[in-house]
């Protein structure tokens, strides 16, 4: 491919310097590209390598063949955990969708001083580790925890939050909320607000105008968002063993109880593999999606 970069010197007046014809010149890119490099085998090295031995365990032990997955599509086990986190995982996205949607449109109205304030209250979760965050649910979502001495005393509890899938979800929701906030702030922040303003005049109410307008220009954030949260979900592991109940593992647990306790390497790499098969098909799914909404949009 040839490169549009080329090395600014004063010779050129600070302009990329051309070959014969006004052209760029070719060969320049390449030299960049090698900047490349360093990432690519890391990504190799770290990614590539352990899923191609995940894969290669999942067909050639105990012995070579297709058995692991057999057994993993004829165990109502193996396939309740698969549906349940993928359940999971969509309630999770669903959740920090409703919540993150209004605190992002927030964001984008406030002054520049509240803006900061807010934006940190997102990062702040980043400078925070996973293992002591979870265990801050533990302490307030346990039987006798803050959470529910509050519900108790409006006349809504006690409610069993922790060792249930809802707590899971809440220390999820929690943890994954930055990942839909930032995005959809990303997208709301460039939207024009003189839209809404030229609806409004041209008759509809604030509401219909923030609907019709608003909501559909802010989609690309909800569709990054709903992705990065929703893959995200599906190999969580901390979370949902501390806040979940063994009775309702999610796949991440499976895996490690086949690999770490029973020595299963076989199944273990194929339950990961299935995981990664159905993350894909889905991810092309929502591609075609939102191709063909992009298509009708761009034929109106």
């Amino acid at each position: 491919m040839t490169a549009l970069i080329e090395i600014a010197s004063p010779a050129t007046g600070g302009r990329p310097r051309k070959g014969a014809g006004g052209r760029p010149r070719k060969g320049a890119g390449g030299r960049w590209g090698w900047l490349l490099l360093p990432s690519l085998v890391l990504l190799a090295v770290l990614f590539l390598v352990p899923l191609g031995l995940m894969a290669w365990r999942s067909v050639s032990e105990p012995t070579p063949g297709a058995a692991n997955y057999s057994w993993f599509f004829t165990s109502d086990v193996a396939l309740a955990t698969l549906v349940r986190t993928l359940t999971v995982g969509a309630v999770v996205t669903l959740v920090t969708l409703v919540l993150s949607y209004p605190y992002a449109y927030l964001m984008t109205v406030v002054g520049a001083r509240a803006r900061i304030w807010l934006t940190l209250l997102v990062l702040l979760p980043f400078w925070t580790s996973l293992m002591v965050r979870t265990f801050a649910w533990v302490v307030l979502l346990q039987d006798s925890g803050v959470v529910n001495q509050i519900l108790g005393t409006v006349g809504l509890g006690p409610l069993q939050l922790i060792r249930t899938p809802t707590g899971v979800v809440i220390g999820m929701s929690q943890v994954l909320m930055p990942f839909m906030v930032l995005p959809l702030y990303a997208v709301m922040s460039g939207i024009d607000r003189r839209l809404l303003d030229a609806a409004q005049g041209m008759g509809a109410r604030p509401a219909i105008a923030f609907l019709r307008v608003f909501v559909p220009l802010s989609l690309p954030g909800v569709g990054a968002g709903a992705l990065t949260v929703f893959i995200t979900s599906l190999g969580f592991y901390v979370t949902p063993a501390l806040l979940g109940s063994p009775d309702q593992a999610l796949i991440s647990q499976q895996i490690f109880t086949q690999v770490n306790g029973l020595l299963a390497w076989g199944r273990g790499g194929a339950m990961g593999v299935v995981l990664l098969a159905v993350t894909l098909v889905l991810l092309g799914l929502v591609g075609v999606v939102l191709r063909l909404t992009r298509g009708r949009g761009g034929a109106r």
